[in-house]
Parts: structure tokens; sequence; C-alpha cells
């Protein structure tokens, strides 16, 4: 269906502006960095409480988008040749047009609400009902106010099912969605304790989620959780239940779980029906019962579902970012493939500014034969600018000119054997590359050729994560206060790859330890203000080579400097001004100032960017008065530094305490750090901070022991029962502390915890598996993350978490995931 703006202003009601020829509107666009098509994109100016997106107009206009819509008082004279559309509330306007969009299709919509599953029981959904039907489904986790807006958009005249997903996190929020969805089939996964903060209680949460099936024909949800059949008490259409416990309309007989299966037996119109599923974990279980449920409800046969419900295999929902071969990077997103995530995975591709040269290796799209859809993707790649790609599959091969008339595509195959039976590692080098593929298609198997080959012990940096975390930060700022993101120590261990995620997400300067740590991010194309804490004369050339800003902190340091940029005949070189008002660690005293101002005035070698110093004990309120101590210090020795020079620096004193604890200290810039890695660091004043890092492992060896005996070095531990013990593929030289030795440290296996037995060695740790069933050799263990905090291992280890981060082993693998 074609829209125009005139079209889409009538159908609302708008107030328009027209200057330019009314051309069809193809694709809505929230973000400013994620343009695929400028001159068919309806910008929308969206307002948070952080930033007014109005200010990347001028910038979007000037890369060829023409169409936007606006608040009613923004200036549009400087726009001559653009369309405007003009709403009290730019979010509103998206929302209606999206729910515009979504009445022009009377098939079936599924809208999927709960506390978990949604994402995973709406993939699952995708891969039971294709081959019946053409699905049009929210891309990843798009179910957000904005996300579910973005994802209707898609419905398109093709299709005959539709499945979206909803999430909310306060009250208010689901109506607005219902609005959009219009859904006329609803399922409620299950209701728990996530995104419980918007809520007074469970009763609230329940009643605002199931605000998204008021005018549905049916609900599908499970009856056994009474506050959930209360609130259903009210709903005037059919329920479709399931239970374990009580009659419904299947009932669950028996769950029997296997080693790699379970086995559901229901009772269906009271009749038999058995299903085998490759899973055995409680949440997978739930998951699978639900698609039963909309299966029958879609009166699919009973032999297909049992057939099908075989072949169910796990969704990875996430992008991985992994080393791979001759300094390539590999971005493995081959779970699905369509054009909305497509689009997704080539935003995230452009991300990755460490490589010049971009290659994207696809599949045949599914469920995609029409010529149309080849040759939007092929116009994605070119409005990209891809310099390479490769593609597998036979549809591709009818289509090849598609992307021949647009773009080099340097190899083509039938099929993913023929791709890896002609593999060179020489075809790859120095390069982004881009797994894009349908799961039929295999690419995991191209994934293990160009992935670089290291241990099995991998640190996962959830870009997700740190993206969140950022945001809840920015969200506590005033307005035009800036944000320094420190990634000292490779950001905190997790590697220099979270620079790209931070610059992307407009944080305005990053912050590292040594010159070398700045060089990296330099050659990851890094282009942000980049200071460095602790310079040398060692590396004042590096920093020069490298557009790096130093901290200056002594008199001696300062005199160094500027020789040195005199003798390169350098000018207006930017640095920063470290202040010692109480940490005494490094910094200027307030016996420097008269001699520090004596060297700044009329010095037109250096540019002092900014003025700053290092709280001692902010996330502690013993100390608060010392806080404001040192706040007070660093405006008055910094007032006097103002007053000798003739013009503005920032100021900052804030890190990842005080931004939340100390509103008032905020100034010009703040500097989050370990905050950003979820890690809090003040537990009177939490943020809804996310895990970030995740360690994780595998078993090497699984054995019996007999009690008596002992395991590892010196004999420190003897079992006091014959033991099942698993050796893991980690020691103290990947960063896994001996401190953690003897039971003073745990793993999390299978949904259990286990204990560590005798000793840590340097590239091995047993671990007593006794009482967990189920572990196999080669299953997975985290070391920490979201079920053993980085916190709770510190403080096994007696240390902070900082340490524990900054102690991972370069050898370690980072492998950064986007969901």
């Amino acid at each position: 269906m074609q829209y125009t703006l005139q079209h889409i202003a009538d159908a609302l009601g708008f107030e328009a502006v027209i200057n330019l020829d009314d051309a069809p509107v193809n694709f809505l666009l929230t973000d400013s960095r994620r343009i695929s098509f400028p001159a068919s994109s309806l910008f929308f100016a969206l307002q948070t409480e952080r930033r007014d997106a109005h200010i990347f107009i001028k910038e979007l206009y000037e890369r060829g988008v023409k169409n936007f819509v606006v608040r009613k008082d923004f200036d549009i004279s400087p726009y001559t040749d653009a369309n405007f559309l003009f709403a009290e509330n730019t979010l509103q306007a998206l929302q209606r047009l999206a729910a515009y969009h979504r009445s022009q299709f009377n098939y079936p919509v599924i809208a999927i609400t709960g506390s978990n599953g949604k994402t995973v029981v709406k993939e699952w959904l995708h891969q039971l009902l294709s081959p019946d039907y053409n699905i049009v489904r929210s891309p990843r986790s798009y179910n957000s106010q904005t996300g579910v807006a973005l994802s209707l958009w898609q419905m398109n005249e093709a299709n005959n099912l539709a499945i979206f997903e909803a999430g909310i996190s306060q009250t208010g929020e689901m109506e607005k969605i219902e609005r959009m969805i219009q859904p006329n089939i609803g399922l409620f996964t299950n209701i728990g304790e996530a995104h419980n903060d918007g809520f007074k209680n469970l009763e609230e949460k329940i009643k605002e989620k199931l605000q998204l099936f008021k005018n549905v024909n049916v609900i599908i949800c499970n009856t056994d959780d009474c506050l959930i059949l209360n609130e259903l008490q009210n709903f005037k259409g059919k329920i479709y239940s399931w239970s374990m416990q009580n009659k419904a309309s299947l009932t669950i007989t028996s769950v029997k779980k296997s080693e790699a299966s379970t086995t559901i037996s229901t009772l269906y119109k009271e009749q038999p029906l058995e299903v085998v599923i490759d899973f055995t974990d409680d949440g997978s279980i739930q998951n699978a019962i639900s698609c039963i449920c909309v299966m029958l409800y879609f009166s699919v046969p009973v032999s297909t579902i049992t057939n099908r419900m075989k072949e169910l295999h796990s969704v990875d929902m996430r992008m991985q970012l992994l080393p791979g071969i001759n300094n390539c990077s590999v971005i493995n997103d081959s779970y699905s493939f369509d054009l909305n995530s497509f689009s997704v995975a080539l935003d995230f591709l452009m991300q990755q500014h460490q490589h010049e040269q971009k290659t994207v290796i696809l599949s045949d799209i599914p469920a995609a034969s029409d010529k149309k859809f080849y040759t939007q993707a092929a116009d994605m790649l070119q409005a990209k600018n891809i310099q390479r790609v490769i593609t597998i599959g036979e549809r591709w091969n009818i289509y090849q000119d598609e992307l021949n008339n647009k773009i080099p595509v340097t190899g083509h195959y039938l099929s993913t054997d023929a791709f890896i039976k002609k593999f060179s590692d020489n075809h790859f080098r120095g390069e982004a590359i881009l797994l894009k593929g349908a799961r039929v298609f295999m690419f995991e198997k191209i994934a293990v050729l160009l992935e670089r080959k290291v241990h099995q012990t991998v640190m996962e940096i959830n870009l997700n994560a740190l993206a969140h975390n950022l945001k809840q930060f920015q969200q506590l700022l005033k307005p035009g206060v800036k944000l320094m993101a420190m990634v000292k120590a490779f950001g905190y261990g997790s590697g220099a790859g979270v620079a790209n995620l931070l610059q992307f997400h407009k944080a305005d300067y990053l912050a590292v330890a040594y010159a070398d740590e700045g060089v990296e991010l330099r050659k990851a194309n890094i282009s942000l203000p980049i200071l460095v804490l602790n310079i040398d004369e060692a590396a004042f050339e590096t920093l020069v080579q490298y557009h790096l800003e130093p901290e200056l902190f002594s008199i001696n340091i300062f005199k160094s400097l500027d020789d040195f940029l005199s003798r390169q005949g350098l000018h207006q070189y930017p640095v920063h001004i470290k202040l010692d008002t109480g940490m005494h660690r490094l910094g200027f005293e307030e016996d420097d100032l008269e001699q520090l101002i004596s060297l700044l005035e009329n010095n037109n070698r250096m540019t002092v960017r900014s003025v700053f110093t290092h709280l001692a004990a902010s996330e502690n309120a013993d100390e608060d008065a010392f806080t404001q101590t040192q706040a007070k210090k660093l405006l008055a020795w910094s007032n006097r530094l103002q007053q000798s020079l003739n013009y503005i620096f920032l100021r900052h004193i804030a890190n990842s305490a005080a931004i939340f604890r100390n509103a008032d200290l905020q100034f010009d810039m703040v500097r989050p750090g370990i905050g950003l890695y979820g890690v809090h660091s003040d537990a009177q004043n939490k943020l809804n901070l996310q895990t970030v890092a995740t360690l994780k492992t595998t078993i090497a060896q699984i054995r019996n022991v007999e009690a008596g005996d002992t395991v590892g070095y010196n004999r420190s531990e003897k079992l006091s029962r014959n033991s099942l013990i698993a050796t893991l593929r980690i020691g103290y030289a990947d960063g896994f502390r001996r401190q953690l030795s003897n039971g003073v440290g745990k793993v999390f296996i299978k949904g259990k915890i286990a204990p560590v037995i005798g000793t840590v060695a340097m590239d091995m740790t047993m671990i007593d598996i006794t009482d967990i069933p189920g572990v196999k050799e080669n299953d997975e263990v985290e070391i920490f993350g979201k079920h053993i905090p980085v916190s709770q291992v510190a403080k096994a280890c007696g240390t902070i978490a900082y340490e524990i981060l900054t102690g991972i082993n370069q050898r370690v693998k980072r492998v950064y995931v986007e969901e």
C-alpha cells in the first residue's frame, strides 16, 4: 500500500506544508543514525526527557531526507524544498499513522504479551505456521511504544497473518499499544517480576497487560495462575486455556523430561495428544504449550503439530559480533531472515568503524519468491555502499541481475555446502563480515570457518544492556549536560568494541587510562574526543599522532608537554586540567594555581577543554559533606582559572554514583564508569541497570571421584562423599582467581549453583555437580553474569567488581551480542 504525505495528512487530519512533489513514503524513521532510503523516508522528530530529535532535522535534510513530522512551533523556513506534517505530539502522530495502516488489513492479528517468552513464542509461531501462512511479525524485540508502530508499518497485502509482541513498563502504555495493533487474537505468556518498578503490585500489572486484549475474539493463556484467572472473569470473549492443574481447553496430563528432550502429554477435546520437544527447561516447555494452543485454535491437524514441534529449534535472538580470522570481525545474525531484520543487521554492520571494508554473505529470503523482495534487499545493500556481497541460494541465482546492476557480487553459490567447499582463509582479511541467513541455510557452519579459533572461555558483552544503562544515566542529566563515558582498562575488561556503541548512542567524550588504549580506539575508527588520564613524556608523540587529549596534573608534566608542542610548532592543542580536591592521587593543588594560571595565560599552544576533579567517596552517604567540599573547591579553583582565560571550558566531577546521588554536581559534564557496565556503586540508590558482561566457559570432562579422595593441587580438599566432578576450561590465568578455591567460588549451570572443589589451577577449575542432574561435557557454565553478579564474585575474593572485570585476561575472547 502506497502513501504520500498529503494522503497521510488528509487521512489523519494533520496540518501539512508540501513543498515538493508528493513522492511515496515507504519507510518510517525515528533514529537519525539509521537511514537507508532518505528520499522515501518520513522522519518523526520524537521528544524525550533526554533529547529532542528536532535538533537532527538539519543533518537529515542535508543527507537527503525531505519528509518530516514536527511539533507545531518548529521553524521550517530554512527548508524550502522539504515536506512537513505538524503534530502536537510526534510520538502520538507515529502511533496514529501505525494504527491507520493496521486498519487497512483484515487478516488475523495475534498480539503477545507477558513477562517472559514473548519473543521466543513469536519466533516459534513463525517457525510452526509459516508453511501455511505468509506472516509479518515484529523484528527481534520491537515491542515498545515506538517499536510496535514501526513493526505495524511492515504489514502489506501479501501477508495473511500478523504476529506482534507488546511490552510495557508502566501503567497507561498498553492502551496506546492496543489502539495500534487492534488484535483479534490475544496470547498471554505468563506473569512475573520483570519490569515491576512501574506497577504497585502484580494485580495492577496484569490489569495493564490485559488492556491489550479488551477487543480480541479469544485469549490464549495459562489459567493455573489464580491472579490471571481472577482478572479474566470480566473478559466477555472466548478463553482458550491450558492448565496443568485443572480442566481446560488443553489439559496437560504429564510433562516428562529426559536428558535432551521433553514429552508433553495432553488431552484435547477428550483425545490424547502427545508432543516431544528438544528442550528441557521450564520456560521452553511453557512457551511450547502456548504454541500448541495457537496451532489447535488455527485447526492445524494433530499429526502436523506433533511433526512440527519435533523440529522446533532454539531462537538465538541476538546478533553476535565475534573476532574473526585475519583481523576480521564477524557479525553472526543467521537465526532468521526477513527484510526488517536485514535492515537492523545492516545498521549494526555500519557501526563497526574498525573496518572500512564491509562484506555481506546472505541467503535466499524465506517465503519470498517475488522479485520485488530481492530488489529491495539489493537497494538496501546499495544504500549502505556495501563493498562486497556473496549470495547463497537458488532464488539469488535467478535474481543475480538485481544485485549486479547495483553493487558488485563477488560470489554466488547454490548452497551453503557449495560455499564451504570453495572457502579459503585468504579470501577474507581486515573486514567486517555480516552473515545474514535463514535458519535452513545453516550459516553457523560458515561462522565456524570465519571465527578466530580461541579456547571456549568467553566474555560476552551485551550491547543492548550497555545501551540501556547509558540511557539510564542520560535520562538523569539536566539539559545541556554532556556525558564522558569511561572506557579505561579497555572498557573495564569488555574490550574496545563498546566504544562503537557509545559513539553510536551519542556519548560526547570517551576517557581511557593510557595512550595505548586510545590508540586502539582510533584504529577502530572511533572519532569521539578521547581523554587520556595518565600520560608521561614517552606518550606525547602518540597523543598528537592519534588526536588524543591529555590530562595535565602537575607543573612538571605541563611544562614538558608545552615544550614538546613548541618544538612541533603545534597550536591550540586540547588539554584537560586535573585538580586534586581531596583524592590525593593526581592533580594540581591550590598552591599550584597561581603558577598554572601564569603558564596558561597567553599560551597559544594549548586550549583547556575541561577542568575536573575526582571524587573520593561519592557512593558513601557518610561522606556527603566531604563530597560537597570537593565540589566547592572545584568551582572556586576553576573560577580562578576561568577568569584568566578568554574562553569557556567544561567542568566535571560526577562519577556513576554521584550522577544520581548528587544531582547538583552534574555541572557541564558527567563521567559514568562502572555503572555503564551494570555494576551498582551505591546499594541504597540503585538505577535500573542491566548486566553487561557475562563470563562463560564450558566443561572439559566429568568424572566420578570416591569419598576420601582429593581433587586438584596440594590435596587441599578431601571429599566427604562419592562425587561427580566437572573440570572447567578456565583458571587463574584467565582471571578466575585462586581465592575462589575450596568452595569459596560458585558457578551457575543447568539452573543451579555448583561450588568450586579443590584449588583453582592456571587453566582449569573443578566444580562439584553431584546434585545437578543432566550435566554433560561441553555444557556451558556461567562464571559471573545475570545469575552470579560480578559483585558477588568480587566479595568472595575480598576485592571490588572493578578489579574482577579488569582482571579478565585478554586471551579470553570478547563476544558482542545485540538482541
